[in-house]
């Protein structure tokens, strides 16, 4: 059978039965749907499921127009195009979704005591970026819920303190040890610094980025973290997430970044009173 008898197969089907029509149109629709739900929430390794059933649905079709062979892939393959172009960021995420290696025992904090610990992380972050970004120097710190791959963390130094305005600084001033890598703040601490991230290959980026900002980009675009830079060159503040920056990041959209960020950390820990 020759591309375009497929393609005539295929359209009698189509033009046929008004409630076969319907019943597969219908069905595809269905299909489609949930992957683009799936990928959307990071979800990708379901998309196995949802292709399939995604064949079964074709394969439906493919009966109704009595087509057979080679072509029965054709659909399916368009399928996976489609979805690998509108949603490889999210597909990346999910291949590269490998959790740190938790040691000890789970954090239990008061509910009290979060909410104001909370006020107060977002305050010593945004005061160490506004003097970063007033005073040009470079900085790059992602924010992780425990899911950077052990590769990331291993290649800087872990710190394991407590989050404060001036050891941001410190880190982060020109000529120390640490300064060119990335600092990782995971949950309510500076868990490493001094690490190197993948850069972005978008060949589309302007060209004042630099490889801060690539390695920003690069991060998110592999997994659901946010990156926060500040150029060495003017002192710009710019938010990275999804594998999109937003430059310009004044605190207002700083502070509401951060409050989200924690408000997730928060959610996700077991809250129960202090002994």
């Amino acid at each position: 059978m020759t591309f375009q008898e497929f393609i005539t197969k295929v359209g009698q089907t189509f033009s046929g039965n008004v409630w076969t029509m319907s019943l597969t149109i219908a069905l595809l629709f269905v299909i489609f749907y949930f992957a683009i739900s799936i990928l959307n929430h990071n979800n990708a390794k379901w998309v196995i499921v949802v292709f399939v059933a995604y064949i079964l649905a074709t394969g439906m079709v493919f009966m109704l127009a009595e087509i057979s062979g080679w072509n029965y892939f054709i659909v399916p393959l368009l399928f996976i195009v489609a979805i690998v172009a509108m949603f490889a960021t999210e597909i990346k995420r999910g291949i590269w979704k490998v959790r740190v290696k938790k040691s000890g025992e789970p954090r239990k904090f008061d509910k009290g005591q979060r909410s104001f610990n909370q006020s107060k992380y977002v305050d010593e972050i945004v005061k160490a970026l506004l003097n970063m970004s007033k005073n040009n120097i470079g900085a790059i710190i992602i924010f992780s819920d425990e899911n950077l791959p052990n590769s990331i963390i291993e290649s800087g130094t872990v710190l394991d303190a407590t989050i404060s305005a001036p050891l941001i600084e410190s880190v982060f001033f020109p000529k120390t040890p640490l300064h060119d890598g990335a600092m990782v703040i995971v949950g309510e601490k500076v868990h490493a610094a001094g690490c190197f991230l993948p850069l972005s290959q978008e060949s589309n980026l302007p060209k004042e980025l630099g490889s801060r900002h690539r390695a920003g980009i690069g991060v998110t675009e592999a997994i659901s973290v946010i990156a926060i830079i500040v150029s060495e060159e003017n002192g710009i503040i710019s938010i990275a997430q999804g594998g999109k920056i937003s430059r310009y990041a004044d605190s207002e959209a700083l502070r509401q970044t951060l409050s989200e960020f924690f408000w997730q950390v928060q959610s996700e820990y077991i809250d129960v009173k202090e002994n």
